[in-house]
């Protein structure tokens, strides 16, 4: 669970543990314990590649690493990672609670605004959601939850919708419930927020392969200077900008849990020339990626 506790590689897996299980076009949802109990409660640095992860602590404590910060909190508390982010637990043997996984285009499949606007808001960053014990808000979660636990076991769940309906309202009530709305969702931008989610997704799948923004706008069925349009209406910032916030915060992860030489990072993020690397890198953050590692190592564990 300490930071400077690096390895050679950020494990990437599918469920913790598994490197290979169901497809990517999946929703997966299990108890806490019956994945946390094989592993004495230590759940290690790992990360999920365009996954989305909630863990609904309905009980308990838990210890949780999320980048850099750790923090201890006691259910009912909701979890809630995106895609790339490095994350860490540490669960009690009465803990109690469930670990809900998906990829996000099922969930905004059909165009859904309201799904796609809370998806965004909610996963917006990775952070804790508290509730009140007993509270009206914790039950309504607790409920769906188990209901999505009991639909996702039943023998008919391959062919059922409603594993994916219980999971988009657990996504909706949960944004409801703490996340802030995100810049440009006033009532004119519904029929856009779901398009800029799914430029997301596809910045969350494609960024290590430096797409061009004419790439995406096509598989988005918009020019590139309409998708331009899209990203500044709702961030502020252009595609291609978003794009490489994304590439600069996978390659600080890396520097940060990886001991692998810095060429080696630089190539397995896409680029040709680690030198151009380096010099992005700093254009980016302000630091040469061998000053940045070692502020990294000489910081404090958490």
């Amino acid at each position: 669970m300490a930071r400077s506790s690096r390895r050679l590689s950020i494990p990437a897996f599918v469920l913790y543990g598994e490197t290979l299980g169901p497809p990517v076009e999946m929703l997966h949802i299990e108890a806490i314990q019956s994945r946390s109990q094989r592993y004495r409660g230590e759940i290690d640095a790992h990360t999920h590649h365009a996954l989305h992860q909630v863990i609904w602590v309905a009980s308990g404590p838990a210890e949780v690493v999320l980048e850099d910060r750790r923090e201890a909190w006691r259910g009912p508390v909701a979890i809630v990672i995106p895609p790339g982010v490095v994350h860490a637990f540490r669960f009690s043997s009465d803990t109690d609670g469930q670990v809900l996984t998906f990829n996000p285009r099922a969930v905004i499949e059909g165009e859904v605004p309201a799904t796609g606007e809370a998806l965004r808001a909610l996963f917006a960053m990775p952070h804790v959601l508290h509730f009140e014990s007993g509270g009206a808000a914790t039950r309504r979660i607790g409920t769906l939850v188990d209901d999505l636990m009991d639909e996702f076991a039943s023998a008919d769940a391959a062919g059922s919708p409603v594993p994916m309906w219980l999971a988009r309202a657990i996504v909706w009530r949960l944004a409801r419930h703490g996340a802030q709305p995100a810049r440009g969702a006033g009532p004119g931008s519904r029929g856009v927020q779901p398009l800029f989610t799914r430029f997301v997704v596809l910045v969350e799948a494609h960024h290590r392969e430096h797409w061009p923004v004419s790439r995406y706008a096509e598989r988005l069925g918009l020019t590139p200077e309409g998708l331009n349009r899209l990203t500044r209406a709702e961030t502020g910032k252009a595609a291609l900008d978003l794009v490489h916030e994304r590439l600069a915060r996978e390659a600080c992860r890396r520097l940060t849990y990886v001991t692998a030489p810095i060429s080696k990072l630089a190539y397995e993020l896409g680029f040709e020339d680690p030198a151009y690397f380096c010099r992005f890198f700093k254009r980016r953050t302000g630091h040469s990626p061998r000053d940045y590692r070692r502020a990294t190592m000489e910081a404090p564990a958490v």
